[in-house]
């Protein structure tokens, strides 16, 4: 069982950064790949980064790639979105989520339904 708790969403000019983080409890994190999702209204909830148990993989969509940056840190049970460059588009709120298959697949970890464990989501506004 894990359980998220996301935050460090909130309004921002187009341009500017944001840092979300996603504190899990659970002792099986460590073994968890972890991903990130938005969902803007009135649209599909969509991926946005994914990183493997041990950080050593990661993966982006490619609205985000070279914008974003995903890291975890195994000790603090926690994973992070670095958000930079942002727009208008990225407007949205996020969520992290938790996939107990350690497998790295990244056709998998791209669809929503790999993820058991899901936040409650932070919004992320940005401005034009």
């Amino acid at each position: 069982q894990v359980q998220l708790v996301e935050s460090g969403g909130g309004l921002v000019q187009a341009g500017g950064s944001l840092r979300l983080s996603c504190a899990a409890s659970g002792r099986t994190f460590s073994s968890t790949n972890m991903g990130w999702f938005r969902q803007a209204p009135g649209k599909e909830r969509e991926f946005v980064a994914a990183i493997s148990w041990g950080g050593g993989s990661t993966y982006y969509a490619d609205s985000v790639k070279g914008r974003f940056t995903i890291s975890r840190d195994n000790a603090k049970n926690t994973v992070y979105l670095q958000m930079n460059s942002l727009k208008p588009e990225d407007t949205a709120v996020y969520y992290c989520a938790a996939d107990p298959d350690p497998r790295w697949n990244i056709v998998a970890i791209r669809t929503a339904w790999e993820y058991d464990y899901w936040g409650q989501g932070t919004q992320v506004t940005v401005s034009s």
